[in-house]
């Protein structure tokens, strides 16, 4: 079950010895960094780490859309009754522990749309029937059933909430920044398979340590704000839900702390901490945790 006040920030502080960020042909070459007016504050990982950050767009600088946190349903299983389906409302259908649901979920809860988007958590180790056989046939999360449609793939999703329904939009008009997050969408699968090529490894790769530095100069590209385009936006939903379990996986596993010689990445958490809509999202770092270890077990 989701809870809140449980953010990655919160993490065991410790410094280890930094990764070897050799760059791989697989990644898109670097952004290119701009110049930054910067204050020091303290790391909130690392208290001897001083990090730089932006007083400009920042998660307190972000509207509000005024909506209270809500008491989350329980989730469905097989031994559950649909809701009434296609009757008009529009259902958000995810798992409280997957990463892709969580990122439409985010998404929803930051255009304030709680009232207008029901959320129907499901019990992916034991799903209902119902759901495969008639609300989606791919049988997984997230999906959102609207207008008598459903739809799936949860970077579509979150386009498609934002450009679909009322709320603060979470898209940047300027087109360089829509330019520079269409490569960030597009890395992100190349950065999945850096980070979790370590997992069943001994200690961290190379390749794992290039794709944190990529990001880290990717956050370099614009100096108006600590996120990747500089204002809060779609592509931070898209890859805090998987920073919020390798964060704490990597120190507690690996001994690995990622934002240690990376202030880039350390205000950009900070920040993404402090978003109410993705708090409400967040699961329990311990259980994060546990459950990685079991999913890549061979050297933990």
């Amino acid at each position: 079950m989701a809870t809140t006040g449980m953010g990655y920030g919160s993490a065991l502080t410790s410094h280890f010895p930094k990764s070897n960020s050799l760059i791989i042909s697989l990644l898109p070459s670097n952004p290119i960094k701009s110049n930054t007016i910067s204050i020091v504050t303290p790391h909130f990982l690392s208290p001897r780490l001083k990090i730089q950050t932006k007083s400009i767009i920042t998660a307190a600088t972000i509207p509000s859309t005024g909506k209270l946190e809500e008491v989350l349903p329980p989730p469905l299983d097989s031994t559950s009754d649909p809701p009434p389906l296609f009757d008009g409302t529009t259902r958000l259908y995810i798992s409280y522990s997957c990463p892709y649901a969580q990122r439409v979920w985010i998404t929803r809860n930051c255009k304030g749309l709680q009232d207008e988007i029901k959320l129907v958590p499901l019990d992916l180790k034991n799903r209902p029937s119902w759901y495969k056989d008639n609300v989606y046939p791919p049988n997984k999360v997230p999906s959102l059933e609207h207008n008598n449609e459903v739809r799936g793939e949860s970077l579509d999703l979150i386009k498609f909430i934002d450009s679909h329904f009322e709320g603060p939009s979470l898209f940047p008009s300027d087109p360089m920044k829509q330019d520079f997050s269409g490569v960030l969408f597009s890395y992100f699968g190349s950065f999945h398979k850096a980070v979790t090529s370590s997992f069943k490894e001994e200690g961290v790769n190379a390749e794992t340590g290039a794709a944190f530095d990529y990001i880290e100069d990717a956050l370099f590209k614009f100096n108006d704000g600590p996120f990747f385009l500089g204002q809060f936006s779609l592509v931070d939903i898209a890859y805090a839900p998987f920073f919020e379990r390798y964060i704490p996986f990597l120190l507690d596993v690996k001994k690995y702390d990622v934002a240690a010689d990376k202030p880039k990445i350390a205000a950009w958490i900070q920040e993404m901490d402090k978003i109410e809509g993705y708090k409400q999202t967040q699961t329990d770092l311990k259980l994060l945790v546990e459950s990685y270890k079991k999913r890549f077990s061979t050297n933990v």
